[in-house]
């Protein structure tokens, strides 16, 4: 495979998925891919694709949601010429293209329910018309479908065709979301670190300070892997000095003080310490067990420690920086750097500034 398709995991949930993708490779029945945005739906089907025997055949990508509802149906089965406004010439369709190979249906339950039924026309009898004829086209192509949604639900709402689901889950493979795949955070990180690295000239790989890999194991990653790798490639190319451990990490690259906001007036209000800090320290530790805290000082302190370490990797371990930014004297901050037994530098270096 791929740079970008490798398979990185050890956890047992992730590696039971890809082991039941690669039993189904062979194959030549339809697959269902379950998963959240970002947890490698499309990897699994080309995993699907070229562990079968239609490896040297195409493999056609169509993401339903990608096109309008009156374009989609001669996408996938495609149309003479003079079909409708705008046809000058005929046109094959994506089943057309994928004869003999793979067609992966991404976003599946965006179908509106006329394509639908043509699909499953399409999977049931292996023919295709396009639009604008009378003359079935036979085609030979294995299905291989993906969705974040739950099918079975929207089949008993009445938005999903029962009599399709059933058509095309001979098997269907869910791919757990990241923050369940034990240890695996960990070690597509450093992954990713260590390409972002080699892409940039480091000369070597420096790791991640300690609170910057509690962090990335405590969030929450809505966006899964997609989300994780570019996280840590923003952290990595951000970071300017490759002999210290990366002490900075910004989950939501769309966060900043000065973005649009209905509550725009409300904010003005606000202290211009409290607007100024990075606010990234609060959401890495907002999945935190807080749980098991039995008080609320240990909470408090433990969100403290979160802010410091973050807001000091920001400043380059520059005391006086970090200070300023986030609105203490000097003074105070040395006292809680103190307090919560922080060093200068993750590598336990450096100046206070």
């Amino acid at each position: 495979m791929e740079r970008d398709s490798q398979f990185i995991g050890q956890s047992g949930a992730f590696l039971d998925a890809v082991e039941r993708a690669s039993r189904a490779a062979p194959m030549a029945r339809p697959v269902l891919v379950i998963g959240e945005r970002g947890t490698g739906k499309e990897l699994i089907a080309e995993r699907l694709h070229r562990l079968s025997n239609r490896w040297e055949e195409p493999l056609v990508t169509l993401n339903c949601a990608a096109l309008p509802e009156t374009l989609i149906e001669a996408e996938l089965f495609g149309h003479e010429a003079g079909a409708f406004t705008g046809a000058t010439r005929a046109r094959e369709g994506r089943f057309e293209e994928a004869h003999r190979g793979t067609l992966f249906l991404d976003e599946l339950a965006t179908l509106s329910m006329g394509a639908q039924e043509r699909l499953l026309r399409a999977v049931e009898y292996g023919e295709v018309t396009r639009i604008g004829s009378s003359r079935p086209i036979r085609v030979d192509v294995r299905i291989v479908a993906a969705t974040n949604e739950d099918l079975p639900r929207l089949a008993r709402e009445g938005r999903f065709r029962p009599d399709l689901l059933d058509r095309l889950s001979f098997e269907v493979i869910t791919l757990p979301p990241l923050r369940v795949r034990e240890g695996d955070i960990e070690v597509l990180a450093d992954y990713f670190g260590r390409r972002m690295a080699a892409e940039l000239g480091w000369e070597e790989w420096p790791g991640f300070a300690e609170h910057v890999a509690e962090a990335l194991e405590t969030h929450s990653w809505p966006g899964n892997v997609r989300e994780l790798r570019n996280a840590v490639e923003r952290a990595v190319y951000r970071w300017d000095d490759w002999s210290e451990p990366i002490a900075h990490m910004v989950f939501d690259p769309f966060d900043s003080p000065w973005k649009p906001s209905p509550q725009s007036q409300a904010l003005d209000n606000l202290a211009p310490q409290h607007r100024a800090h990075d606010s990234a320290p609060a959401r890495a530790h907002a999945s935190t067990d807080f749980d098991s805290i039995d008080d609320l000082r240990g909470a408090v302190d433990l969100h403290e420690k979160a802010i410091l370490q973050h807001a000091l990797g920001r400043h380059r371990w520059n005391q006086r920086q970090t200070a300023k930014a986030l609105g203490l004297s000097y003074d105070q901050l040395r006292h809680c750097l103190k307090k919560h037994g922080i060093t200068n530098s993750p590598a336990d270096q450096g100046t206070d500034g």
